[in-house]
């Protein structure tokens, strides 16, 4: 028998918020019932906050002239998306709840509500914690880090699959990199009708890409050592073409 993981390593709560703020592109903004859908309009700043730069015909903005003192409570909503295609591509959801205060002819969103949704479920942030933690080191290169993989390295992401439990590799017939942080490498395992994710954790956490390489390499040797199981189903899911 080779070696084997226990999954249990991964960000804190309040760190998995800050890295999927880091990495957002796009968010939702809901004000008094009105909910925009903004791409590229926001900012984040290194405690937490979040700067908006709102057109001026936005519902938010509109708000922000209107509200007493003007500062009308918010929500913000940012979804973390996977990199490469598969089911079920939304990783995680985060929801910051404040009030904007203008600052310099935008507005700020200090959060003091936060919730974080992931696979297992909702959790509330503590928003101290939120705001002295830090975005993963490797989050603003990670869809880079698991396109590459999934498009050069895929036999390789199938040899980890010896790292994997064999009860979890039943019925699959694809495995895709579903995630990567300082911790560990995600594994999405599909099979023909439902799917199932599965965490490779590294010996050391990685703080950059070169570390990240080091910790890959140990987990392929790893893999080359362990038995191997049984061979992915070679037949067609539904997410492919």
């Amino acid at each position: 028998m080779g070696d084997r993981h226990a999954w249990t390593a991964a960000p804190a709560a309040a760190e998995r918020a800050r890295s999927v703020l880091a990495a957002a592109w796009s968010c939702a903004v809901t004000a008094e019932g009105c909910r925009e859908e903004l791409v590229g309009a926001h900012t984040a700043l290194a405690d937490g906050r979040v700067l908006l730069h709102l057109p001026e015909d936005s519902a938010p903005a509109a708000l922000a002239l209107c509200a007493p003192r003007g500062e009308p409570s918010v929500v913000l909503e940012f979804a973390d998306v996977a990199p490469v295609p598969l089911r079920s591509r939304i990783r995680a959801r985060l929801w910051l709840a404040g009030t904007l205060v203008p600052d310099e002819g935008n507005l700020v969103l200090r959060p003091t509500r936060i919730a974080l949704r992931r696979a297992r479920g909702v959790a509330a942030v503590d928003p101290a914690e939120y705001a002295t933690a830090e975005p993963d080191p490797l989050a603003a290169t990670e869809a880079r880090l698991l396109t590459h993989l999934a498009d050069a390295h895929l036999d390789a992401v199938e040899r980890l699959t010896r790292l994997v439990e064999p009860d979890s590799l039943h019925g699959a017939v694809r495995v895709q990199p579903l995630a990567v942080d300082r911790h560990g490498l995600t594994l999405r395992i599909e099979r023909t009708r439902d799917h199932g994710d599965v965490r490779l954790t590294f010996h050391r956490p990685a703080d950059d890409v070169a570390e990240l390489t080091e910790r890959m390499h140990v987990l392929l040797g790893q893999a080359a050592r362990a038995a191997c199981p049984r061979t992915l189903q070679r037949q067609r899911t539904d997410g492919d073409r």
